[in-house]
């Protein structure tokens, strides 16, 4: 039996309006943690002025002076301080927490180097320097995988701890399939759920040439672009709960694209659906897929991995997307804070 801290403050940059699995993350271990007895207490840029990102404008970037974010953790009187960005908000709590000599935790979602050099010449070993600097700070960092973690070991990060996913099987489960899916696409439906975005490696989906149907659900700066460049796609933008569970129950193979990414919660949404997942041998579906190729299809040649995942079972996908529970990870969530603050 836990016993759950009375107090927990948790400091984000990352919130709505994104959508994301960083957010989606967060939303629902606070559910679970309620649950629990622990007594949440966000601060998030919504509290603050803030402005949109250059180019990614519901990436919100908090305009908050130090003094401002120190009183509001100072009133939360927290038990327990967990920071799970690296951005404005994320620095100002380290700062509080350091210059009170306060044990922290912190978490992994992205892999923050490979998402700037995706987009400025500015050199990894320069921006895994500045990471490691912000989380080796604290007292644990929490990481999605164990492949990731060993990544983050041979870059110097210190205190790793695994901190898992889950999934709402009650919203993500098969479904009958339409004849005519999505205004009457041919098959196979190859559909990959992601922000439209540089770092997400859509281009390597949308290059190749495929049977059936590309479908790609999401939003995000590089859309009007990508939709000139592969008029043959079929960009259906933004879906939310119902409407985004029954499009991946439509699928015949799910798509997951990125290199970038810790986990890929998409991915396990998918194989709840049913949907046998096909993606690059890399940190998140390696772990996620590893050792359960009836469930879907890793390889270094993503067209190749998708005709496969054609032929895999979407059973064996249903039966691991069950081994993961927002229960499961809310409490490892919570074991990771309370050994970084006790450790």
């Amino acid at each position: 039996m836990l016993e759950p801290a009375k107090r927990l403050t948790l400091v984000s940059d990352a919130w709505h309006p994104q959508v994301n699995g960083v957010v989606r993350t967060i939303e629902n271990t606070n559910r679970e943690l309620a649950k629990m007895g622990v007594e949440v207490t966000m601060i998030t840029p919504d509290m603050f002025r803030n402005i949109g990102m250059p180019t990614y404008p519901e990436i919100r970037l908090a305009l908050a002076s130090y003094r401002h974010v120190a009183r509001l953790i100072e009133e939360s009187r927290p038990d327990y301080v967990h920071i799970a960005t690296e951005g404005p908000l994320g620095y100002k709590a380290r700062r509080w927490c350091r210059s009170r000599d306060c044990r922290f935790s912190t978490s992994y979602h992205t892999k923050f180097p490979e998402y700037v050099s995706a987009r400025l010449p500015i050199p990894l070993g320069l921006l895994y320097s500045v990471m490691r600097n912000f989380h080796n700070a604290g007292n644990g960092c929490m990481v999605a995988t164990e492949s990731l973690a060993r990544e983050l070991e041979a870059h110097g990060f210190r205190n790793l701890m695994q901190w898992s996913r889950g999934i709402d099987n009650t919203l993500f489960y098969p479904r009958p399939k339409s004849d005519a899916p999505f205004g009457g696409l041919p098959r196979p439906i190859f559909l990959t759920v992601a922000r439209v975005a540089v770092e997400k490696n859509l281009e390597a989906l949308l290059s190749l040439d495929m049977p059936g149907s590309t479908v790609i659900v999401g939003d995000g700066p590089a859309r009007r672009e990508l939709e000139e460049k592969y008029p043959k796609a079929h960009f259906l933008g933004m879906l939310k709960g119902e409407e985004l569970a029954k499009a991946y129950a439509e699928a015949d193979v799910f798509v997951f694209t990125s290199k970038t990414d810790t986990f890929g919660n998409t991915t396990i949404e998918a194989l709840s659906c049913g949907i046998p997942v096909a993606a690059f041998p890399v940190s998140g579906p390696a772990d996620i897929l590893g050792g359960h190729d009836q469930a879907g299809v890793l390889d270094d040649d993503l067209k190749a991995a998708c005709l496969k995942a054609l032929e895999c079972s979407p059973e064996k996908a249903r039966e691991l997307a069950a081994t993961y529970t927002w229960e499961a990870a809310a409490i490892q969530f919570y074991q990771n804070v309370t050994s970084a603050h006790d450790g």
